[in-house]
């Protein structure tokens, strides 16, 4: 992160602002086009950008003008994101895969805010996140807005859950394992860890920037020993926003399994994905017919029992 930036909204534009890998630019590029000028910009993220890696899945996140001229049906409209699947040739000739999620800005937004129970949206974007393609200034900006603001809800929402003064990795190692059981993804602690060891430096800087910002704004009173930070809420309100979060759980677990539902219906190519996932874990290649591709729901499940009955997947 650039030294020079010493405010939150700074610190991301200077983030989403690096140059996107070859990878990334190539398949934002094929993303752009599928979705056409409705297509406002393309939010690369996730473990690939982490890893700085081609191998795998890499993730993004399409901001439209509107889900209509995306081409998405329009039951799929009230759950937003929908998640899609996207394949295109490297220069170098290899095979890149990617999936996408498509939102509006305005939905994005929501999805940010402090308050809802769609914690997926911000618990993402409060990683280091870069912008792989923009239609324009304006749209940069929204990107900016959009990152900002889920930083600051992953600190406004986790911090008041800690029970002790804490430093940064305890704060992320925290908000990431809160994020994950909500969307019921089983993960190990070092795993989450990971996430934060792949820029320390950064996540700490951010969270100290995140904290000062919304103690000045009269959002989070906290104070400071070292590199450690502790909240001075009184007891009742950390009790109350505690008990909010928790309340929420459930009904944040049933819109991530809805959520899910609708990608299988919506993704109707989801088959060649769902084999090569396994291959990646099991390192068995597994054959599927055009006829199991064209219609998954119909002739693609056998595929899974045989998997399942020889035991390939565990």
């Amino acid at each position: 992160m650039t030294a020079g930036s010493d405010t939150l909204a700074g610190l991301v534009r200077d983030e989403l602002t690096r140059p996107a890998p070859e990878a990334a630019a190539c398949i934002a590029g094929a993303i752009r086009d599928e979705l056409g000028p409705t297509c406002a910009s393309v939010l690369f993220y996730g473990s690939c950008l982490r890893k700085d890696t081609a191998e795998g899945v890499l993730d993004f996140y399409a901001v439209v003008d509107e889900y209509a001229a995306a081409g998405l049906p329009r039951w799929s409209h009230g759950l937003p994101p929908s998640v899609l699947w996207i394949e295109c040739d490297a220069p170098d000739g290899s095979r890149l895969r990617s999936k996408y999620a498509v939102v509006t800005a305005d939905d994005f937004a929501r999805g940010v805010a402090p308050g809802g129970y769609r914690t997926g949206f911000w618990a993402r974007f409060c990683q280091p996140a870069l912008s792989a393609w923009h239609r324009d200034p304006a749209a940069l900006d929204d990107l900016v807005q959009l990152c900002e603001q889920a930083v600051l809800t992953a600190v406004v929402t986790i911090a008041p859950l800690l029970d002790d003064p804490a430093d940064a990795q305890q704060f992320w190692q925290r908000a990431f394992s809160e994020t994950y059981r909500r969307e019921m993804r089983s993960e190990s602690p070092e795993t989450i860890s990971s996430i934060f060891d792949a820029s320390p430096e950064r996540f700490a800087v951010v969270l100290r920037v995140a904290l000062d910002e919304l103690e000045s704004r009269g959002a989070l009173p906290v104070a400071w020993d070292g590199a450690r930070f502790e909240l001075t809420l009184p007891a009742h309100e950390r009790d109350a926003r505690r008990k909010t979060w928790n309340r929420r759980r459930p009904l944040a677990k049933a819109l991530y399994v809805a959520q899910l539902l609708q990608t299988a219906f919506l993704q109707t190519d989801w088959l060649p994905y769902a084999l090569w996932k396994v291959e990646r874990h099991t390192g068995v290649p597994i054959a599927h017919s055009a006829r199991q591709r064209r219609h998954p729901f119909i002739f693609g499940w056998p595929l899974l029992f045989k998997i399942l009955r020889a035991r390939q997947i565990r």
